[in-house]
């Protein structure tokens, strides 16, 4: 499946914006071909497209960090229940307390069964309203990994609801509003998180077992610890709501894939490779502490560093024909669930969870040539591109 052209008078105005736009990889090849980092004065922002370069940022862990060093918490959810939680997440700090819980979550991820995980999935995917679909892309995955931390299956809609209302703590569009519910909901799913590790010994086999167990936490579980099993919940989200919409639009762009939809194994495929060509996650940053040069460019202490996962993943230094939706390839490649420190230690359940939601929605036999033709848009965002459809 190739990129359909894209004029120069239809290009994305910067890469922020690309993020949501129709088409944005023409903008990206773009970028990678200019210079290999970039000065966005808009943005205020170095912007490293490559693969090479993002790949090292991602690697250089002593002088760049996930947050800027006066602001380890955004300011607007800062002493909020929300802030709380923010500030605790390994994947969104660097300190030496946050590393601490990064292996038993790791561990516990990695231990997961996810062919158990999948077929508990695709069982709670048929039971959420397929209708709006672009609530379902949500609510199909976080209800998933809810009952898998070991709700029970009458809480998992209000947990995700719950879920929906805090990630808007996570995103600089938010308004005051929406950051008021993430309080909201952050002080609710905290509770709900105390309660569950209080009452008993977690279930055997639970996700929430498998973190305890390997973190070696004992009564009470601690907040920070309680709080990354929450972002365990936030991660999936965002995340994995543009991951299985976006791989659902791949078989609406291309007929020849439906038959590779029939199978697990297809399905599978399908997600692995939107998740290379068309990923729910376009950019990241990083931010300097220290003076250091990267691609021959100095950077100070303080500077900011835009780095286009997207436009990564499609260099062909990187993987050869990128354009090209291809399911299998010899050796696919992708940045967009991190590299190094900050990999994410869910991508194959984050797959496996799109794979299951893609399954239950072609389960209900959609009019796909329809959900096409009524078209979708992407919701608005610095960094996630997860479709609205039409």
């Amino acid at each position: 499946m190739n990129t359909s052209p894209t004029s120069l008078s239809d290009m994305p105005v910067d890469p922020v914006a690309a993020v949501t736009h129709a088409d944005p990889y023409p903008f990206y090849a773009g970028l990678r071909a200019g210079p290999a980092l970039v000065w966005n004065q808009k943005l205020r922002v170095w912007v490293a497209s490559r693969a090479e370069v993002v790949g090292s940022v991602l690697l250089a862990h002593g002088a760049l960090r996930v947050r800027p060093a006066a602001e380890p918490v955004p300011s607007a959810i800062v002493g909020s229940p929300a802030g709380e939680v923010f500030g605790h997440l390994v994947r969104m700090n660097d300190g030496t307390a946050h590393q601490a819980h990064r292996p038993a979550l790791q561990r516990a991820l990695a231990g997961l069964d996810l062919n158990a995980a999948h077929a508990a999935a695709l069982q709670i995917a048929r039971n959420v309203p397929a209708e709006p679909l672009s609530d379902a892309l949500f609510s199909m995955p976080v209800q998933a990994v809810a009952q898998l931390l070991g709700f029970a299956d009458e809480t998992l809609p209000q947990i995700d609801r719950w879920m929906r209302d805090f990630v808007a703590c996570l995103s600089p569009l938010s308004t005051d509003d929406q950051l008021q519910s993430a309080s909201v909901a952050a002080g609710e799913l905290m509770t709900r998180f105390e309660a569950l590790t209080a009452s008993a010994p977690p279930r055997h086999g639970t996700l929430l077992a498998a973190v305890l167990a390997e973190s070696g936490a004992g009564a009470p579980v601690p907040r920070s610890l309680l709080a990354n099993i929450v972002g365990l919940l936030s991660q999936t989200c965002d995340a994995t709501a543009g991951l299985l919409g976006n791989s659902l639009i791949a078989l609406l762009r291309e007929p020849a894939l439906r038959q590779a939809a029939r199978t697990r194994d297809g399905l599978q495929a399908i997600v692995q490779e939107t998740a290379r060509h068309d990923p729910s996650v376009h950019n990241t940053r990083r931010f300097t502490i220290e003076p250091i040069t990267i691609a021959g460019t100095p950077l100070a202490a303080g500077d900011a560093v835009l780095l286009v996962l997207a436009a990564a993943n499609r260099d062909p230094a990187f993987n050869p024909d990128p354009d090209r939706f291809k399911l299998v390839r010899e050796r696919r490649r992708m940045l967009g669930f991190g590299h190094g420190m900050h990999a994410c230690p869910g991508q194959a359940l984050a797959c496996t969870l799109a794979a299951a939601g893609l399954d239950a929605l072609l389960h209900r036999e959609p009019d796909l040539d329809a959900i096409r033709a009524r078209g979708w848009s992407y919701r608005p965002s610095a960094n996630a591109r997860i479709p609205v459809f039409h």
